[in-house]
């Protein structure tokens, strides 16, 4: 079964170029690169408004409780 070679994978491409046509490929390729951007874009903006993390100090209280049996039999 193996890997495929190179033309293999040509002749794929073009039978995708067949059935899609240049322009819709190229249309797709751009609305790709166009959703990255703005993911890698919105990723920045979230980092930059993200409020920085307050180490929580211990208050010194404890909370004790009773376990009760929920076993039903």
């Amino acid at each position: 079964m193996g890997s495929f070679s190179i033309w293999h994978w040509l002749i794929v491409l073009a039978i995708v170029l067949l059935v899609f046509g240049t322009k819709k490929l190229r249309n797709l390729g751009s609305d790709l690169g166009g959703a990255v951007k703005g993911f890698k874009d919105a990723m920045k903006e979230g980092a930059a408004e993200a409020p920085k993390q307050v180490e929580a100090k211990p208050t010194g209280t404890t909370v004790e409780g009773e376990v009760k049996d929920k076993t039903h039999g």
